[in-house]
């Protein structure tokens, strides 16, 4: 397991690569839309109403926006 905090880019190349803060690169067997949706689904889980619920189109949009993943970003609740 590699600790989301310590994630600071997925690359989409023939191969998923995991670049760490230290520089440390991991490639991985999931897509990275699944790194992201597995991100997002445990920050959820530890802290719980800090993050909106998103579909899941909101979320691979996010990630493809510009070809990493990377969490959504935060939205403000209508009044």
């Amino acid at each position: 397991m590699v600790n989301s905090d310590l994630i600071k880019f997925v690359e989409k190349a023939p191969d998923t690569v995991l670049t760490l803060v230290s520089g440390e690169k991991v490639i991985v067997l999931e897509s990275a839309d699944a790194i992201l949706e597995k991100i997002v689904a445990f920050r959820r889980k530890i802290m719980p109403g800090l993050l909106p619920e998103a579909s899941d189109e909101a979320v691979t949009e996010a990630a493809s926006a510009d070809g990493e993943a990377a969490p959504p970003a935060q939205h403000a609740k209508e009044s």
